[in-house]
């Protein structure tokens, strides 16, 4: 009898797990050449060449004012960077790394004797079931879960993202 009960359960496991949407999208539009973040408008578009593909409203840095200049500061950095790594198994859902320090930010930050920080991203929510309000992150660029998902499938590694204040 147990047996029976440990089949039909994982038959059940198994089936709901086939059942659950996947995070992972496809995207098969003009490829994306370039991110370009207005943080003052809360706004981030998807590029291809001058054509805006996609428009998103966004949260910061809990501090979204000015250009980050060491880790814990609550900015959100300003700057031409690159969109450089990739988390699927991010702990906000799904996560694009932006090659945040470069040069000049480490050595900023070295002047005033502190770490730069790192581990930038374009990610989602902090609380997967419900929607974040205010600017909440140390220093990332947050959308919804949903919109993270189409960004992920289109975005490729080494888009340039221009953040401006």
């Amino acid at each position: 009898m147990k047996r029976r009960h440990l089949i039909l359960g994982g038959a059940a496991v198994a089936t709901l797990g086939a059942c659950t949407p996947s995070k992972f999208k496809r995207y098969s539009g003009p490829e994306v050449t370039g991110i370009v973040v207005n943080k003052g408008a809360r706004k981030m578009y998807l590029l291809h060449e001058d054509r805006v593909l996609k428009d998103y409203d966004i949260l910061l840095g809990f501090a979204p004012e000015g250009h980050k200049q060491f880790e814990g500061d609550g900015k959100t950095p300003e700057g031409v960077y690159r969109v450089d790594r990739r988390n699927p198994n991010s702990r906000f859902h799904l996560s694009l790394g932006i090659s945040y320090p470069n040069e000049e930010d480490t050595r900023v930050a070295e002047e005033m004797g502190k770490s730069p920080g790192g581990e930038i991203f374009i990610h989602g929510q902090k609380h997967p079931m419900r929607e974040d309000k205010g600017d909440w992150t140390w220093g990332c660029i947050a959308v919804t879960n949903k919109e993270m998902e189409r960004i992920y499938a289109m975005v490729p590694d080494g888009v340039p993202i221009a953040i401006n204040p």
